[in-house]
């Protein structure tokens, strides 16, 4: 029985890189959608793998025709792969999850079950995630960035296994950003997200392609990309480094008043210089980071670009 009343679901996966791990991932796939009664379709979204992955999807779309692939010319990111793959999706719900194995397939009837009528997107939050330190601190502050560029507390659950109608994607269908993140593309359409725990399984094939500093680099592109929260930390910085230096120019005409002696020179000036020099750089730095995104943006240059597909029935 179709869970929740879903009869059509399109199934997206960005892969790189996973040319191992996608037979059995595709096989369990069906397995889950079968039983469960679903007409449904998996897109395979190749971004720039340099292994044998298009090859694989490939043969996997010639077995069985709800499976089918899409090459992009190189490797724009998972968000942009996705936001790709979204856009061909013909179903009434799209889910989403990574090609290696750690989000169970088998799940996929949890995530649809919880998509009630008073939601429109839910996340499978990992009920222990099997990341290694590094990786758990990234997710974190990815975390914490994804909050400020979404401005809603259901940050702290999202999660690359989620579930949505589909008609939400009208609300970006006509972004062209450079720098994408699927999360703050969906609070344009909805504010009625929900999450349900799910297991979260071990990787047992290749290696994680998400490092340390490519989780970082991603919270700050989301950051700078899609939140002025930034821009109000500079101004708070040099808000607070004003009452500083009001603070020293008092402790400074104090001395002079009350001892009749001026604060000793070179050390402490100084140190004010450096002080103040290093708050005007760190908001600059900012400036220049939003200023790069307008100069990226002003390139028009497209989140991906499709190089070849296999073949899509219609419907």
């Amino acid at each position: 029985m179709a869970p929740n009343n879903i009869q059509s679901v399109s199934v997206v996966v960005p892969v790189y890189n996973s040319a191992e791990s996608l037979p059995e991932l595709v096989r369990r796939l069906h397995a889950v959608l079968d039983a469960a009664g679903l007409d449904y379709e998996v897109v395979l979204v190749n971004d720039g793998s340099r292994d044998d992955s298009w090859a694989r999807i490939g043969d996997l779309a010639r077995d069985d025709h709800r499976t089918h692939g899409i090459n992009l010319m190189r490797n724009y990111g998972q968000h942009s792969a996705l936001l790709c793959g979204i856009r061909r999706a013909r179903h009434g719900v799209v889910i989403t999850l990574d090609d290696d194995l750690q989000h169970p397939p088998e799940e996929i009837p949890t995530l649809l079950n919880a998509l009630t009528s008073d939601r429109d997107v839910v996340y499978g939050t990992p009920q222990k995630e099997q990341h290694g330190l590094f990786r758990d601190l990234a997710s974190q502050i990815t975390k914490i960035a994804l909050r400020s560029a979404m401005g809603a507390a259901m940050a702290r659950d999202a999660s690359a296994f989620r579930v949505f109608r589909t008609e939400i994607r009208e609300a970006f269908a006509d972004y062209r950003g450079t720098f994408v993140s699927i999360d703050v593309l969906l609070t344009w359409g909805t504010v009625r997200f929900g999450s349900v725990p799910v297991r979260h399984d071990i990787r047992r094939l290749g290696v994680s392609n998400y490092t340390f500093r490519a989780l970082v680099q991603h919270a700050l592109n989301m950051m700078t990309g899609f939140s002025v929260l930034p821009l109000q930390i500079a101004s708070m910085v040099g808000f607070a480094f004003t009452l500083f230096g009001f603070g020293v120019l008092a402790y400074v005409l104090g001395r002079l008043f009350i001892l009749g002696a001026s604060v000793p020179g070179f050390p402490f000036l100084a140190s004010i210089i450096a002080i103040f020099s290093g708050a005007q750089l760190f908001s600059l730095g900012i400036i220049g980071e939003y200023l790069s995104r307008m100069h990226f943006r002003l390139m028009d240059r497209p989140p991906y670009a499709v190089k070849s597909e296999t073949t899509i029935p219609q419907s």
